[in-house]
């Protein structure tokens, strides 16, 4: 490794400090970190891009995630813009199609009465009701912290239960997710990403539009 004439050229002007914005003034800095410098096209690509050095399974599977990433986004943003009522009952097809609740007619008795002191609802485990479940469903934007989990923990004995899901369209703070850690009851915290992830995992609220099938040879088959 040795010092270039451009990088003698900048030393000998005696910059106060060497930064990223200071760097930027250069073409090759630009083109190391994927920006365009003034003179070059903005529909011109890089020659040396990581996009022309992945195989074409690998670019299916980047866009395949693109995809999933933004319908999770408007899915989250959907949620949020209905109803506590439609939430509870999205709640409840959430859980039955999961495997929770026996049937849907079933699981709707159950779920969905508010107000039974910090319970939502409370739903078969299995579909033989060898144990029961407490939800609790919260369509809110600001941060689920500990008083909260530590409320709904509570309820869970007052309904003589020892298991119970929170989920919620926001997030869990870090002091609520620790805490769950360490109590007795089992306790699963669901918050707006994973909520969505298990949505389409599961196609509630989500429909089919395409599908695509990669092959490969059946090397099996050609064996003589």
């Amino acid at each position: 490794m040795r010092i270039t004439e451009r990088g003698l050229s900048v030393l000998s002007q005696n910059p106060g400090h060497i930064d990223q914005q200071f760097l930027k003034q250069f073409p090759e800095f630009l083109e190391f970190q994927g920006f365009k410098s003034d003179n070059q096209s903005s529909f011109e690509e890089r020659p040396d891009s990581l996009e022309n050095e992945l195989t074409p399974q690998e670019i299916l599977e980047n866009s395949y995630q693109d995809l999933r990433n933004k319908l999770a986004h408007e899915l989250l943003s959907q949620v949020f813009s209905s109803s506590p009522e439609f939430f509870e009952r999205l709640v409840v097809d959430l859980l039955v199609a999961m495997g929770y609740g026996g049937s849907r007619s079933e699981a709707g008795e159950r779920v969905g009465r508010s107000g039974d002191d910090g319970i939502d609802g409370i739903i078969k485990e299995d579909k033989l009701g060898l144990d029961t479940v407490c939800i609790q469903a919260k369509r809110w934007q600001n941060t689920v912290g500990r008083p909260e989990i530590q409320a709904f923990v509570g309820s869970l004995a007052g309904n003589r239960a020892r298991k119970g899901v929170f989920i919620t369209t926001s997030r869990f703070s870090k002091e609520a997710l620790e805490y769950v850690q360490r109590i007795e009851q089992k306790v699963v915290l669901i918050d707006g990403e994973t909520l969505t992830e298990l949505m389409i995992d599961h196609n509630v609220g989500v429909s089919e539009e395409s599908r695509y099938i990669v092959k490969k040879i059946d090397m099996d088959y050609f064996e003589e």
